[in-house]
């Protein structure tokens, strides 16, 4: 079996765990399934390796590669299929992956500055449909229409911190580290982000993570706390915030509170006793042998969150639960 047809099998598979019927050319039928992923399908410039259709129409390529190729030198290849002219519609298809099975990359076209990503697994057909109902992308939503910071009672290193957060996102540089002295208001701060990106930047549910069960309450109390500048409801009377308590995230919630140990719980399936929220990982010596490796659960797709805000990160990632893999949402990290 070559490396590249092992990389097929990987991304049929993954493929259908996120929701698509995986047909052959030969066998083609666009309404088995809201999402389907046909192979080899043909184009004026070859047949792609794989393209997505959701509800009949095609809104995808997967170009699919060996593991030793360096998937950012073959997107010219993916863009390619994307602007051919087999189909009706001038527009090229906004959604494009490259993937060896084991790697995924992808790219909105949609995005001011398009630019590949990395990203966890396949999205569903359902998110992909929902993408498409949106006027613009969220990166376009940062990078264009967040309006100026109201600075009436924020510290300088608050309204610093929220302004630089999203001028990095504008810049379509997704991940940042926020560094604040203690007592300077952290969770504030990112309580600010929290709302604005929620109200300005159309982002649908937003994960709070924190390390241990007392940092979620004390999080959770300053939601409910918090008053926006430009709104007198609280946060909580604006947007549904939910505390994890169990393994059934609200599909109203727009934020969720969670500790380390729950969510990685609610990712493997495997019990938690509630008394591990308890401890910090931070306070635990750990081992190679310990370390978690995530699997992707349908049942939380990489989609469920727009953003992770890490709260206490130095204590919750750099020196304690360490995973082999990390969960990664389809947009980004804060």
């Amino acid at each position: 079996m070559s490396p590249e047809t092992k990389a097929r099998l990987i991304i049929d598979a993954k493929l259908s765990a996120a929701g698509w019927r995986v047909q052959d050319l030969k066998q083609i039928n666009l309404g088995a399934a809201a999402g389907v992923a046909v192979r080899e399908y043909p184009t004026d410039t070859g047949p792609a390796d794989y393209v997505l259709f959701v509800h009949r129409e095609p809104v995808g390529v997967i170009e699919a590669k060996a593991d030793e190729i360096i998937l950012t030198f073959v997107e010219y290849q993916t863009e390619r299929y994307a602007k051919s002219l087999w189909r009706v519609q001038a527009t090229p298809l906004p959604f494009l992956f490259e993937s060896t099975g084991q790697v995924i990359r992808f790219t909105d076209s949609r995005d001011p500055a398009p630019r590949s990503r990395e990203i966890f697994h396949f999205f569903r057909p359902e998110t992909l449909a929902g993408w498409l109902k949106q006027p613009t992308s969220l990166r376009h939503r940062l990078a264009e229409q967040m309006p100026e910071l109201p600075t009436r009672n924020l510290r300088e290193c608050q309204i610093n911190a929220v302004s630089g957060r999203e001028a990095s996102l504008a810049l379509n540089q997704p991940r940042a580290l926020v560094q604040m002295a203690t007592g300077a208001g952290k969770t504030f701060t990112a309580i600010t982000s929290v709302y604005r990106l929620l109200k300005f930047g159309g982002a649908k549910r937003i994960l709070f993570l924190v390390d241990t069960r007392n940092l979620g309450k004390q999080a959770h109390q300053e939601f409910m706390a918090y008053t926006p500048p430009d709104d007198g409801r609280t946060f909580t009377e604006l947007y549904n915030v939910q505390r994890l308590a169990s393994s059934a995230i609200d599909p109203h919630a727009q934020v969720c509170i969670s500790t380390i140990q729950r969510l990685y719980s609610m990712l493997s399936g495997e019990p938690m006793d509630d008394s591990a929220e308890d401890l910090s990982l931070y306070e635990v010596q750990q081992t190679a042998s310990q370390e978690k490796l995530v699997v992707y659960n349908p049942a939380i797709p990489v989609e469920t969150f727009d953003f992770i805000i890490i709260d206490e990160c130095h204590r919750s990632i750099y020196n304690g639960f360490l995973p082999t893999k990390v969960h990664n949402p389809p947009q980004d990290y804060a």
